[in-house]
């Protein structure tokens, strides 16, 4: 039984080579961007709404509320981010239904490419919103001594997201793979629905994560800029 796509080698060429991890990546990747282009290219603002064009509002709305909640920030400046990962990572673990299709979140080598962005991202977001000083001061507080724990938080936490994804879709593919020898009528289509549910879920916490780790580097600044404004509509009654 083949656990995960990195397995299984297409071509090689020396120490370069394409496994079915590439290539289903692409086939998401083409599918989001394809289809994507297939909805947007007839937009409009009227109440007779296609049924597709209908479905991406709702999810944009969705994803939208969700860090809006997280954050109490505006979105916008996050939907791309949090947005392409949220449905990348949903398309492929939706797209495991489809016979002889291997999701990519399946593959360690593709959980630490999508960690490592948000590893990438939050000290991008961090560092945006507050400065270069106010955001490294962060990891010295509340005192200096912390320096190395708070780095390994850092490192841990990218590790965490990156084996949290890649051990919940392999080891549905595992139990699927154990109860199809044991009973291959019945349990495929049952452990099929659960794999559904899982992958989509795996997608939510995942974005989730990745927008609290965002939120935690950028809220100080939003605080700190909230109180400077309200600190003259205190005085004004004196004045």
């Amino acid at each position: 039984m083949t656990i995960s796509p990195d397995s299984v080698i297409l071509w090689q060429w020396g120490w370069l080579h394409v496994n079915l991890t590439l290539v289903f990546t692409w086939v998401v990747m083409a599918l989001l961007a394809g289809g994507s282009w297939l909805i947007t290219r007839r937009l409009h603002g009227g109440m007779a709404l296609s049924r597709w064009q209908n479905l991406l509002e709702v999810v944009i709305d969705g994803i939208r509320r969700q860090i809006r909640e997280i954050s109490r920030q505006q979105p916008d400046r996050y939907l791309p981010f949090v947005g392409t990962l949220f449905l990348f990572i949903a398309t492929a673990n939706l797209l495991a239904v489809v016979p002889g299709f291997m999701p990519p979140t399946g593959s360690l080598s593709t959980t630490t490419a999508l960690a490592l962005c948000v590893f990438v991202g939050v000290p991008v977001f961090g560092l945006e919103a507050r400065g270069l000083r106010d955001y490294l001061v962060q990891y010295l507080r509340p005192t200096p001594f912390m320096l190395p724990f708070n780095v390994i938080g850092e490192l841990s936490r990218t590790l965490a997201l990156a084996v949290r994804l890649y051990g919940n879709i392999m080891s549905g593919t595992v139990i699927a793979g154990i109860l199809l020898s044991l009973a291959p009528f019945f349990f495929p289509v049952v452990m099929q629905l659960l794999g559904l549910l899982t992958g989509m879920i795996q997608a939510y916490i995942f974005a989730v994560l990745a927008m609290v780790y965002i939120a935690s580097a950028t809220t100080v600044h939003q605080r700190r800029a909230g109180a400077a404004r309200a600190e003259p509509d205190q005085d004004s009654p004196e004045e």
